[in-house]
């Protein structure tokens, strides 16, 4: 008799050709350990893409099987990330569901370490450290240095571009609601106390660009008013700390210029006040 698997890691997927391919790489070089044989289960929910997401995702089958996972795609002609989500959840089966972005790397210690994680009946959320993936403009690099400092990434569990939850912590809500921030709605459905930052890193990319850092950064904060709005009772589980003058000053002495273009950034997102209310892609 088959038994459920360990862990379903959910992919939502547009256009992610050229980086659905290494994100699948990542996950069959996952040592394991711990884990029965085909104890993991991939969903690659392809929504309204055009390019060879699903082409690269089959190509990467053989692979993640001989490392003993089990992979299904799903070709999904309405668009939207969401949508994606909870088709794929409707196919799900793992004691643990993981989402992940496609553009994001784990390390090989990742999944092992989030099954470990919510190996338990206590509804629980976890995710591992972030790491900025390398980036090609300056202006990025600069930014993301600064951004990985801040008091929030440095003090909580973040979970951007990678996330999971037990079965208990996912009866919390139904299903995903047509929402900006995802990430944020499922963090903070958890109290600081059931969130886990496990020892195992995830590498997630950072948008290029003076200009689509501000889209985004204005996309990002659209989302947090959307759920301040929308879902006011979660907001108390909210635990980011605020920016103190002294943080302002530690990260100016320690990285003076990469503080002036965050800063600069930030100023930017703000003086286009609320003008951002969609998704908007980061590449």
């Amino acid at each position: 008799m088959a038994h459920d698997p360990s862990i379903t890691v959910i992919i939502p997927a547009n256009n992610e050709a050229g980086y659905i391919g290494p994100c699948l790489a990542a996950l069959a070089r996952q040592t394991m350990q711990g884990l029965e044989l085909n104890a993991g289960e991939i969903i690659v929910a392809a929504n309204a893409c055009t390019d060879e997401t699903l082409a690269e995702a089959e190509a990467a089958r053989a692979q993640l099987e001989g490392a003993g996972w089990q992979l299904i795609l799903l070709d999904i002609p309405t668009p939207g990330k969401l949508n994606a989500l909870n088709a794929a959840e409707s196919k799900a089966r793992g004691k643990v569901l993981a989402y992940l972005d496609a553009d994001v790397i784990i390390e090989p210690g990742m999944i092992g370490a989030l099954v470990a994680a919510l190996d338990t009946d206590r509804p629980l959320y976890a995710s591992g450290h972030l790491r900025v993936a390398p980036a090609s403009s300056w202006v990025t690099r600069r930014f993301a240095t600064v951004w990985q400092n801040l008091p929030f990434m440095t003090t909580n569990v973040q979970g951007a571009g990678l996330f999971a939850v037990n079965r208990a912590g996912r009866a919390r809500w139904d299903s995903f609601p047509d929402i900006i921030a995802d990430d944020g709605f499922v963090r903070l459905m958890f109290a600081p106390d059931e969130r886990i930052k496990v020892d195992a890193a995830y590498h997630w990319p950072m948008v290029e660009g003076f200009g689509k850092l501000i889209q985004v950064r204005r996309r990002q904060d659209a989302g947090v008013r959307e759920l301040a709005e929308k879902f006011p009772q979660i907001m108390k589980n909210e635990s980011k700390p605020p920016m103190r003058p002294s943080d302002h000053l530690r990260l100016l002495r320690r990285f003076p210029l990469s503080y002036v273009v965050y800063v600069t950034v930030m100023i930017f997102v703000k003086l286009g006040g609320k003008s951002a209310t969609g998704w908007t892609r980061g590449r």
